[in-house]
C-alpha cells in the first residue's frame, strides 16, 4: 500500500509538472480503438479543492489541439493480450496526435475499462486533535479507513472520500477550518488487477512516454456524460465500448460504484459474423450502416446484400432481411442490459434519489436502444454524449470519445483522493499485520 500511495503521489507530481510545461497527452486505451487527444493548458492551474474535497471545478482551461485515433489491436475485453501490438497502436495514436499538435509530449494520462474492477464502501473516524479540523485530521481520518485485504494481485486505482461528518453534522464536501470534536470519513475505492496496470506502463514506457495518472473509463465517461444535476442526485453512466461495459453511479458529484461487463459491441459484431458466416470487418460494417434493435414491418423487405469475395457467386451475392439482421443483434444487447440490471440492483441503485441512467460509448448508438434500454433498465434511461470541450474535432465529439472527454476534465481537475494527503510513513494502513491479528484473534 506504502509503494502503491507514493507511485500515485508521484504520478501527480508529473502531471503538475507536465502542466506547468503546457501540453499533457490524453490516452484511451480500448478494445476497439486507441485514442489519443493532446491538451494545451493556457492558464495557471485551478485547485479544484476551492469547490470543496473532490469537486470538479467548472470549465477547465484547456484545449485540445491535436486529436487522432487508430484501431486497437492486441487488447481484448479491456485487456492487454499482446503486448506488441498494443505498443505499435498506441504509438501511431500519439504520433498522429502529436503530429497534428505541432508538439512533442513527454507525459500521458491513460484510461483503462478492464482489470474486473471491484468498489468498496470504507469508513474511518478520528478526534480532532485542536479546535479546528486541518488538513493533518482530513489525513488521519482518511488513514482510519478499515481498508479490506483486496489481494496481492490487485491495486487501487482510485481512493476517493466521498462524504465528511463532523459531529452530528453530515454531508460535508470540504471539513477543513471548521470546529468540531470528531471527523468521520466515508471514501469509496476500486481496485483492478495489477497486472493490468504493470502491462500499461511497459507500453507507455516503451512508446517514450512517462504515465503522469491513471483513472477508470468507466469513471471518465461519467464525469463527461453526466450532467451536474445527474451527478448530484444521483445517476448511473453505462460505457458501452467494444470489449467491455462500463458501470459508473454518481451521487453528490462522487462516484460511488464502480464495476463492468465483460460484454462490448465487438461481441454483437462476432454473433453477426458467425450467424451470417462472414468475415469480422464486413460484419462490422453491416452492425454500423444496417444494425438495429427493433424491428418494424418494413424490415422484412429491407434486404441487405452481405458481399463477399470468395470467389463463389452464389456465396458472394447473398442477402439478408434487416429484420434478420436484427434477431441476431437483439439478443447480445438484451444480454448486456440485463448484466447492467443485476449490477446496478447489487449497488443498492434504486435507494439513491434519482434512478437516472445514461448510455454512452460507442455502442450505445445503436438504433431503438433508446427504446429498448427503459424496458430492462427502468425508465429513466437516455442516450448521453460528452460535454464539448475547447479545440475537439467533430469527428470526436461523439459518443464513442466519453472517455476521452472525461480524461481531459479528469487531468485538468482531478478529484482529491487519499495519495493527495500528507500521510506520515506510520500511519499507512497495513492490511497484512491486520490480517495476522485478526488470525490470532481467531484461533487463540
Amino acid at each position: 500500500m506504502t509503494d502503491l500511495y507514493q507511485s500515485q503521489r508521484t504520478m501527480r507530481a508529473m502531471r503538475r509538472a507536465a502542466m506547468q510545461r503546457g501540453v499533457i497527452a490524453i490516452l484511451d486505451v480500448g478494445t476497439s480503438k486507441i485514442a489519443c487527444l493532446i491538451l494545451r493548458f493556457d492558464g495557471p492551474e485551478r485547485d479544484g479543492a476551492s469547490d470543496g474535497i473532490g469537486s470538479l471545478a467548472g470549465q477547465s482551461s484547456f484545449r485540445v489541439i491535436g486529436a487522432s485515433t487508430t484501431r486497437s489491436r492486441g487488447v481484448r475485453l479491456g485487456e492487454i493480450h499482446i503486448m506488441q501490438e498494443t505498443e505499435r497502436a498506441i504509438r501511431t495514436a500519439v504520433q498522429g496526435a502529436q503530429k497534428m499538435a505541432a508538439v512533442r509530449v513527454d507525459h500521458a494520462i491513460v484510461c483503462i475499462s478492464g482489470g474486473q474492477p471491484r468498489s468498496y464502501g470504507l469508513a474511518g473516524e478520528v478526534a480532532i486533535e485542536g479546535m479546528q479540523v486541518t488538513e493533518a485530521d482530513v489525513a488521519r481520518v482518511l488513514t482510519a479507513c478499515d481498508v479490506p485485504d483486496y489481494g496481492d494481485d490487485r491495486e487501487v486505482l482510485h481512493a476517493q472520500p466521498v462524504n465528511f461528518a463532523l459531529d452530528q453534522r453530515t454531508g460535508l464536501g470540504d471539513p477543513r477550518g471548521q470546529i468540531g470534536h470528531r471527523l468521520a470519513c466515508d471514501m469509496h475505492m476500486l481496485t483492478i488487477d495489477a497486472r493490468l496496470i504493470q502491462n500499461l506502463l511497459y507500453c507507455v514506457k516503451r512508446c517514450d512516454l512517462e504515465l503522469a495518472g491513471l483513472a477508470s473509463s468507466a469513471y471518465a465517461s461519467g464525469i463527461a456524460s453526466l450532467v451536474e444535476d445527474e451527478q448530484e442526485l444521483g445517476a448511473a453512466c453505462v460505457d458501452m465500448g467494444g470489449g467491455a461495459t462500463g458501470l459508473s453511479v454518481f451521487i453528490k458529484k462522487h462516484m460511488i460504484y464502480s464495476d463492468a461487463v465483460r460484454l462490448g459491441g465487438d461481441h454483437v459484431t462476432m454473433d453477426i459474423a458467425k450467424g451470417l458466416q462472414i468475415p469480422f470487418n464486413v460484419a462490422e460494417r453491416i452492425k454500423t450502416f444496417h444494425g438495429g434493435v427493433v424491428a418494424t414491418g418494413m424490415d422484412d423487405r429491407d434486404l441487405i446484400e452481405l458481399g463477399g469475395n470468395t470467389g463463389d457467386w452464389d456465396r458472394d451475392r447473398r442477402t439478408v432481411s434487416r429484420s434478420e439482421l436484427i434477431g441476431i443483434i437483439r439478443p447480445r444487447i438484451e444480454e448486456l442490459l440485463e448484466d447492467v440490471r443485476a449490477r446496478l440492483d447489487v449497488a443498492g441503485f434504486d435507494h439513491l434519489p434519482s434512478q437516472q441512467i445514461v448510455l454512452t460509448g460507442g455502442a450505445s448508438q445503436m438504433p431503438g436502444l433508446d427504446v429498448l434500454a427503459p424496458k430492462i433498465l427502468g425508465q429513466q434511461v437516455r442516450i448521453g454524449r460528452p460535454l464539448r470541450v475547447q479545440g475537439l474535432p467533430q469527428a470526436a465529439t461523439g459518443a464513442a470519445f466519453a472517455s476521452s472527454v472525461g480524461l481531459s476534465l479528469f487531468a485538468a481537475h482531478p478529484q482529491d483522493e487519499w495519495w493527495d494527503f500528507e500521510i506520515p510513513a506510520e500511519g499507512h494502513p497495513r492490511r497484512s499485520l491486520r490480517k495476522a491479528v485478526k488470525w490470532l484473534k481467531d484461533n487463540w
